[in-house]
């Protein structure tokens, strides 16, 4: 039923909804955070960070089964998909930014249902502040419960996501020993308070523009990419090496995991 809503809808709002829905698949990390503001140092790093994922796991390169011209289409899809729901969300790097600022911007993207008596109901493009003044006009006079709220949070697909714990989407699929580096990846970088205080001081006078373009760029040209007086290949070494200090500082003996895209970015390709 909520595939049946989506599909209707996203012709509506962008050209490549529909391959979003049946022709790509990613794979997501979700992290815990331990209050607010752990969560707003978390949210900054990874975001900026997702394009630097997404060139290290890039494995979309082929569409009916010739080269698409991309190394990521499934990165590249989302960026016509449904721009009020997805993206890079520039105000989590302003200095407001908070559990409030995140859930302002929640109430303002466009709904796509209701769940009543085991079925979903059809609300696209409604307002979830609608919702809460009881003027929805497929339940009038109905007030939404948390599940109603939940359920709407699950609609909203940025390149990070904060539900009651932060989820990483900025990867794609893949075979198995990159599936488990994924995760040593991200909790390496982000689990570690050093290493996640270096990518916060590593990434913090990147501008809302170069976020933006290395989030156009990076499904075309990777991890060649460029970025300053360098390219994408240079910020994944150093990050890389963070993420392996990150895990070497928890002492689980998860390094190794990482040995997979240690040849993808010691080469770039």
């Amino acid at each position: 039923g909520r595939y049946e809503i989506m599909r209707n809808y996203m012709p509506k709002v962008g050209t490549l909804g529909l391959d979003m829905m049946f022709r790509t698949c990613t794979v997501q990390v979700n992290l815990d955070f331990s209050s607010e503001q752990d969560m707003i140092r978390k949210f900054r790093a990874s975001l900026a960070l997702q394009p630097i994922a997404t060139a290290i796991f890039a494995n979309s390169p082929f569409k009916e089964g010739k080269p698409n011209g991309f190394l990521s289409l499934r990165s590249h899809i989302w960026t016509d998909t449904d721009n009020n729901r997805s993206g890079m969300l520039p105000f989590v790097f302003d200095d407001t930014f908070g559990f409030e600022q995140y859930v302002d911007y929640a109430l303002d993207v466009p709904m796509y249902f209701v769940y009543r008596n085991k079925t979903y109901i059809d609300c696209t493009g409604m307002s979830f502040r609608d919702f809460m003044a009881g003027k929805l006009p497929q339940v009038p006079g109905e007030l939404p419960t948390l599940n109603d709220w939940e359920n709407h949070l699950t609609t909203i697909f940025p390149e990070v996501r904060l539900k009651r714990y932060m989820e990483m989407r900025g990867a794609d699929g893949g075979p198995w020993r990159r599936l488990c580096a994924l995760p040593a990846f991200w909790v390496g970088l982000l689990y570690d308070d050093e290493s996640l205080q270096s990518i916060i001081d590593m990434t913090s006078d990147w501008t809302k523009e170069e976020r933006e373009m290395l989030r156009r760029k990076v499904p075309v040209t990777g991890l060649k990419t460029p970025f300053r007086d360098g390219y994408v290949r240079d910020l994944a070494e150093d990050v890389l090496q963070l993420a392996k200090n990150g895990l070497e500082r928890r002492g689980y003996k998860e390094v190794g995991f990482l040995r997979e895209v240690d040849e993808v970015v010691r080469t770039g390709d």
